[in-house]
């Protein structure tokens, strides 16, 4: 029988693992980023398209959260100069802050379409689903089936914010606040979609930021 995480736990893993794996492997940039992009959506379709609904219960607001944190994620870095540049962010244990996307495929049309499909349609999915779809409920009750939807704990709440912020390295203190939000948000609306749909339009935000003013780092 399968288990009942699986669906919201394994393509946030396999994403994970092809994070950590592809680059190693020495892949031609179009290579990699189909890989990156198909083999977490294809664990999508195969095991969890049935936790994905087009139905939000607040489409708007999701919205204006997900432009929101978008605002937060870029702020520190525009008003301040050198910020990242601090040892805070970038040290021997986060490492040093550069983009996966290497510079031959950013005049690449076909790279960065493939780029900005895994940011704002792949990566929303994959870490919604995990992170406030399963994570959230896991720590208040491993039998998280159990755990409805956008439950509040202050110990689940914190601690996947916590992690959600490890997970962006670098820009650890804005991923903190993002994950503090979008917890936020799940508690409001205790709905995956509109979390998806936040965290979409805040990639997607981030896609064009990064296309507009040529700030690759931006692209981890």
């Amino acid at each position: 029988m399968r288990h009942p995480a699986l669906p919201w736990v394994l393509p946030f893993a396999v994403f994970m693992l092809l994070l950590a794996a592809a680059p190693k492997l020495g892949l031609p940039p179009l290579v990699d980023l189909t890989l990156r992009l198909a083999i977490p959506a294809l664990a999508v379709l195969f095991f969890s398209r049935h936790l994905l609904s087009v139905r939000f219960v607040s489409f708007l607001p999701s919205v204006l959260v997900g432009v929101g944190v978008f605002v937060l994620w870029v702020a520190p870095d525009l008003l301040f100069h050198g910020w990242r540049s601090h040892w805070l962010f970038q040290n021997a244990i986060i490492g040093t802050l550069e983009s996966t996307l290497p510079p031959e495929a950013r005049s690449d049309w076909l790279a960065l379409s493939l780029r900005i499909a895994r940011a704002a349609l792949l990566v929303p999915i994959v870490e919604e689903l995990f992170w406030r779809g399963w994570l959230m409920r896991w720590i208040i009750n491993p039998d998280f089936e159990k755990v409805p939807l956008g439950t509040y704990a202050h110990a689940a709440f914190w601690l996947t914010a916590v992690l959600f912020a490890l997970e962006h390295g670098s820009y650890w203190e804005v991923g903190f606040l993002a994950g503090a939000v979008y917890n936020w948000w799940m508690v409001r609306t205790k709905s995956v979609s509109d979390l998806i749909l936040a965290h979409a339009v805040t990639n997607a935000c981030l896609a064009a930021f990064v296309l507009l003013t040529g700030r690759w780092e931006f692209w981890m």
